[in-house]
């Protein structure tokens, strides 16, 4: 099951992409509080056509279900896909067209 929903439009050869994703987040004072293992998205990255677009690393202080939103040189029908991992080795990778 797909826990980023992507939206992607192009406009003038800029694709603008829109992404949340569906994560706890949880940094060590959340976790501790709600008596749980500390859990975030340690690494995500974004690939249209082959190549890389977006690439970031990450901390604990982004919040629940994280909103991403970045642009790039793209083209309409081009796939998108964009992959994370996090603190506890969980992976996820989603796809969407640019429209």
């Amino acid at each position: 099951m797909a826990l980023t929903k992507i939206k992607a439009k192009e406009k003038k050869g800029i694709v603008e992409v829109k992404a949340m994703t569906k994560h706890e987040m949880l940094s060590h004072q959340e976790a501790k509080r709600a008596k749980k293992d500390a859990n975030w998205i340690t690494y995500l990255v974004a690939k249209s056509a082959g190549k890389v677009v977006y690439e970031v690393t990450t901390s604990q202080f982004l919040s629940k279900n994280p909103y991403l939103k970045f642009s790039f040189k793209g083209n309409k029908g081009d796939d998108i896909e964009i992959s994370w991992v996090d603190l506890k080795g969980n992976k996820d990778t989603s796809t969407g067209q640019v429209k």
